[in-house]
C-alpha cells in the first residue's frame, strides 16, 4: 500500500511517502492510522491527534471508518482551508 504525507504531517514524519505491506488486521483507515503510529516515534507524534488529520483514499477525502485495500493509495494531511 502506498501512503503519501503532506504539509506538517510530512515534516514531522520525515518522508513524503512510503509503502507498507498491509496486514489482515488493517481493514479501515482508522486501523491503518493505528498501525502507522507503531512504526516510529515520529509517526506516533505526527498522527497522535486524529482530530487534526484528514485522509484521502484514491484521491477522495474519506472518514476514518472507510474500508481500504492493499491496492489503495492513502494520503494523510492536515485540514484544508479555502480562500
Amino acid at each position: 500500500m502506498n501512503i503519501r504525507y503532506f504539509s506538517w504531517v510530512k515534516d514531522k514524519i520525515g518522508v513524503d511517502n512510503e509503502s507498507i505491506s498491509m496486514s489482515k488486521d488493517i481493514k479501515t483507515v482508522n486501523d491503518l492510522i493505528a498501525h502507522l503510529k507503531t512504526i516510529s516515534d515520529k509517526h506516533n507524534n505526527a498522527l497522535s491527534d486524529t482530530s487534526i488529520i484528514r485522509c484521502a483514499v484514491n484521491m477522495e477525502v474519506v472518514n476514518f471508518d472507510k474500508p481500504i485495500d492493499e491496492k489503495d493509495e492513502i494520503a494523510i494531511f492536515p485540514p484544508m482551508t479555502g480562500g
